[in-house]
């Protein structure tokens, strides 16, 4: 897959790989998925939801199709979900992962970390998941997409950021999220992974795509390392790939 690449100074984990399109990034996040799947058989994928990884699970859907014992043993992980959603509304989280992974991939139940979307006890609920985490991960292969504010997964910009599974205030602008426009109730808040749950994974995929991203592409490439802006925390990892279409790039 032809890309062109940023010149990121060598001590730090981040690379940025520009394609010439959404396909084309899609393509390339799904191949890097399946190679560390092909070294590790039982890999734990951390997913995302949204418009930026939907692409890439259709090409892993597609692999399935054509070699289905390469994802025999994957197992998945949630990233975050709307909280105070029944299971079954169409704008949960839950729901995108049915459709677009869990199904097409075949993973079973006892392959599968989630956040309930309507727990009696949020906060019991977090720590739940904490604790299969801790049993289960770290995470192998992280899937992200990047908020227009910077956040990433609902880690949101601010003084601080929590480290493990919590419950998150949504900003305004989170609460415009394309996915809660099918939902049939209001939300506030979320559960998510924390920061440092996300920077323990061995390997992080950070898909960006599209001319609305550019601006908060630079910014990331650019701005220093601070909370109110938490995707900047990637360059703490080793490992992290920014994988972006041309308009996201501004090229």
């Amino acid at each position: 897959m032809a890309h062109a690449e940023f010149q990121i100074p060598p001590a730090t984990g981040l690379r940025v790989e520009v394609y010439p399109d959404y396909q084309a990034l899609s393509a390339g996040a799904a191949d890097i998925i399946v190679d560390e799947l092909r070294a590790r058989p039982n890999l734990l994928l951390c997913t995302a939801t949204g418009s930026s990884p939907v692409g890439t699970y259709a090409c892993l859907a597609e692999r399935q199709r054509t070699d289905p014992g390469l994802f025999k043993a994957l197992r998945i992980v949630k990233l975050d979900e709307w909280c105070g959603l029944a299971a079954d509304d169409p704008g949960t989280c839950e729901v995108y992962l049915r459709q677009h992974v869990l199904d097409p991939l075949c993973i079973s139940r006892d392959r599968y970390l989630a956040f309930w979307s309507n727990p009696e006890d949020p906060a019991v609920e977090c720590q739940r998941v904490a604790r299969l985490l801790e049993q289960e991960g770290p995470i192998d292969v992280c899937v992200l997409g990047i908020g227009l504010n910077g956040h990433i997964a609902l880690n949101e910009p601010g003084l601080t950021l929590s480290p493990h599974a919590h419950i998150a205030e949504l900003t305004d602008q989170s609460r415009e999220h394309v996915m809660l426009k099918q939902t049939n109730g209001v939300v506030r808040y979320g559960l998510t992974l924390g920061v440092a749950d996300i920077l323990r994974s061995r390997k992080i995929l950070l898909l960006v795509s599209g001319a609305s991203k550019k601006e908060v592409l630079a910014r990331l490439l650019t701005s220093p390392i601070a909370t109110d802006f938490p995707a900047s925390l990637l360059w703490l990892h080793r490992d992290v790939t920014v994988l972006c279409d041309r308009e996201a790039a501004g090229e």
